[in-house]
């Protein structure tokens, strides 16, 4: 029988046919590339972003105990208090003004958070020892290429354990907050232990979410702002990630 809705029943509609196929081919290929230009523009900003917080840490705590670092966290101040809580300002900053801010601008407050940042985690170089820092630091690179992969290639959705990561997220902050006062050992080894488990989901998790954003601002215009968002999230897991492996495993000075 006839097919009435098409006026051409014998002509080849688009998308079928050998042409088609190229078409369809050529269209997959474009989106494959773009995918790989997105993420590894996230890569290198989240690893540029890392590599910057470790050399101002580095640096600012260079000479021990008479380092900049020293005179600021151990003979207190407020100017310790800037520093510690500079990194929130800027996160929210980024978070809260990502689609009204230039590109640019965001450019700079994340490299701005990421500096800030290494200012802030100076003390690491004050209470572990060098061989510490770096195998914690090794561990972590380790886990999170791993982790991250998987959760680029994986075909499970990890979006059902979002909440349930950031609702451990928040649950570990109460945690440390209560270990301040309480100063219990075997609390903050559960919290490390805890810590390094959510923020190993979370890298996978945010690895997803990142290749599934790209499908959803792709040609809009606000790939640029993406990249920033998402190269901040990765960031977090891994500096979270380092600390909470260093703290279980790193031996102090």
């Amino acid at each position: 029988m006839a097919n009435w809705s098409d006026p051409q029943p014998g002509a080849a509609r688009p998308g079928n046919g050998p042409f088609g196929s190229a078409a369809r081919a050529t269209i997959s290929d474009v989106r494959d590339q773009g995918l790989r230009s997105y993420m590894l523009s996230v890569y290198n900003m989240m690893a540029s972003g890392v590599l910057l917080t470790g050399i101002v840490a580095l640096a600012f705590a260079w000479g021990g105990r008479d380092s900049l670092a020293a005179q600021v966290f151990i003979n207190g101040g407020p100017l310790k208090y800037v520093i510690i809580f500079a990194p929130l300002a800027f996160v929210f900053g980024i978070s809260m003004g990502a689609f009204r801010m230039s590109v640019s601008t965001l450019h700079a407050l994340f490299w701005g958070y990421a500096a800030v940042m290494g200012l802030s985690l100076s003390t690491v170089f004050l209470v572990y020892s060098p061989l510490a820092i770096a195998q914690a630091f090794a561990a972590t690179a380790a886990g999170f290429g791993a982790l991250s992969l998987y959760g680029y290639t994986t075909k499970r959705d990890l979006s059902a354990f979002g909440t349930f990561l950031i609702i451990g997220v928040v649950g570990l902050l109460v945690a440390s907050v209560i270990n301040m006062f309480t100063h219990s050992g075997p609390l903050a080894m559960l919290i490390s232990l805890v810590g390094v488990l959510l923020f190993a989901g979370l890298t996978a998790y945010d690895t997803q979410k990142t290749k599934s954003l790209y499908f959803q601002v792709a040609g809009t215009g606000n790939e640029g702002r993406v990249v920033v968002l998402s190269a901040l999230n990765l960031y977090l897991d891994f500096i979270n990630m380092f600390l909470f492996i260093l703290r279980l495993f790193g031996n102090r000075n």
